[in-house]
């Protein structure tokens, strides 16, 4: 094993990820290092996958450090949480000021945050950065989304940006995303927004199947269609591939569980979001319907006890109800997105950052799991106006939301009466139904009920007549003559 300083850069970690990240650097040109825990592991890659590359391998944390030419760029690709602290400790003693640590693994952004911080107090550039698009992206080019301390940006920025995927030829899927924990951040959110399309596309699947009776085929044959239109996305896709794969003659979806499991970033985006108060309406639904598929055995008795409505054949138009089908699927898309982008505006707020929201469409155009062509709307509408308050304030997004309205909640309506569920397609209507209402009389209720029940004040309307009310000012009302003139102080959970 070498011990000269030959690497451009050098990474840990060397499950499929950390092997296929590495392959694509060296194909870049880039001499890369290689080190894992189980050396062995660094052996058979040296002698099998990475053979005739420019990639080197060493044995031990001292080792992996000499081979990397200063100052040291370090790639941690391991489990996330307690494993990135005890390689940042293991890798402390050989590292000097300027040497740049990048945790490229699924790491929650606070931890991000607290890591920048802790290693500057060192002297060391921490990046965290999200990687998004599996072990084909990591291959052959991922989204790649790197925030952190601020210092490092140029002396990663080359690797980076020609490991990460490119679109229109040579435009990297790869930008400078903010200070301290951005990076996961934008990748929490990406991946909350994953979930979100996985689940809208998994009720157009049942509404299809169980609904319209489509054959699996047929259904593969109306996502091969969407996927030429505004749909045209990853997900869509691989969708169409799965549907149409048989296992033994029969399709193979049909065969496996349905108990959907997560590992955690979704509902990391929607316990944010509630933090924040953004409502970000349906990833939070696409995380709840993943709980409610794990109640397998319980939706089994629920099935025999609890009944609904009696199954009936489809009469109407099939071609016109799966165009409408589209609508709905590209609506609840846009409300997605916009509830996305309302988190980084407001995330941007609470944690100092500044988020270039045209350079995170941007980066997310190719390489990662949620690629499609509408990303390509999004990114003109933040450059046409990069302080625009909401997605769906933009003149294409309005016409877009008119558009597929009709059709959306004709299936809303339709999957309802059938008993088919569609959290996300209905959440993400009545999203925007509120969102469109400039008055909310059921917030008016609600504010009345609090100061009822607890004093809890009112504001009032500009409209409201009375002069027994103060504008601009908490109100509270002696609703049934026996209460007092106390009022509970206001705040804000």
């Amino acid at each position: 094993m070498s011990q000269e300083a030959v690497a451009d850069i050098g990474l840990i970690g060397l499950a499929v990820m950390g092997q296929n990240l590495i392959l694509n650097m060296a194909d870049k040109g880039f001499q890369v290092s290689a080190y894992n825990r189980t050396t062995s592991k660094v052996d058979d890659f040296l002698a099998n996958e990475a053979k005739g590359k420019p990639i080197v391998g060493a044995h031990s944390i001292e080792e992996f450090c000499k081979q990397l030419k200063r100052p040291r760029k370090i790639i941690l690709l391991v489990k996330a949480g307690p494993a990135v602290d005890s390689f940042i400790d293991q890798l402390k003693p050989y590292l000097e000021k300027g040497d740049i640590v990048i945790d490229a693994g699924n790491s929650h952004y606070p931890d991000s945050i607290r890591r920048t911080q802790e290693l500057e107090k060192d002297g060391l550039l921490f990046v965290g950065s999200g990687v998004s698009g599996g072990e084909e992206g990591a291959r052959w080019g991922p989204s790649i989304m790197p925030g952190g301390n601020p210092e490092a940006w140029p002396h990663i920025k080359e690797i980076l940006q020609k490991t990460s995927a490119q679109v229109n030829g040579n435009e990297p899927c790869c930008d400078w995303v903010g200070d301290q924990g951005a990076g996961h951040y934008v990748k929490m959110v990406h991946n909350g927004i994953e979930y979100g399309d996985m689940q809208v596309l998994g009720e157009a699947f049942d509404i299809l199947l169980r609904g319209v009776g489509l054959s699996h085929d047929e259904v593969a044959g109306a996502f091969k269609k969407w996927n030429s239109g505004v749909l045209d996305s990853f997900l869509t896709d691989i969708t169409a591939q799965i549907l149409e794969h048989k296992t033994d003659g029969e399709a193979t979806v049909d065969s496996i569980l349905d108990s959907a499991g997560q590992k955690g970033t979704g509902k990391w985006t929607g316990v944010n979001a509630l933090d924040l108060g953004t409502p970000v309406t349906l990833i939070a639904e696409a995380v709840f319907a993943r709980c409610v598929s794990s109640l397998k055995s319980e939706r089994q008795t629920a099935a025999q006890k609890l009944k609904g409505p009696a199954k009936e054949s489809f009469s109407g138009d099939k071609a016109a109800f799966i165009n409408d089908l589209e609508q709905a699927l590209y609506g609840a898309k846009i409300i997605s997105y916009a509830q996305g982008f309302l988190l980084f505006r407001e995330a941007a707020k609470e944690y100092g950052w500044k988020l270039n929201n045209a350079g995170i469409a941007k980066m997310w155009r190719g390489g990662c799991i949620i690629k499609s062509v509408f990303l390509g709307d999004i990114t003109k509408a933040y450059e046409r106006n990069p302080e625009l308050e909401s997605l769906l304030f933009d003149d294409f997004f309005v016409k877009a939301l008119e558009n597929a309205q009709a059709g959306w909640r004709r299936v809303v309506a339709q999957a309802t009466l059938w008993g088919i569920p569609v959290p996300a397609l209905s959440s993400s209507l009545s999203f925007l139904d509120s969102y469109r209402s400039a008055d909310l009389p059921s917030a008016s209720l609600i504010q009345a009920q609090r100061d009822f029940f607890g004093a809890h004040t009112f504001q009032v309307k500009d409209s409201a007549k009375s002069d027994k009310f103060v504008k601009g000012q908490p109100n509270h009302l002696n609703w049934t003559g026996r209460g007092g003139r106390v009022a509970s102080s206001a705040y804000a959970a």
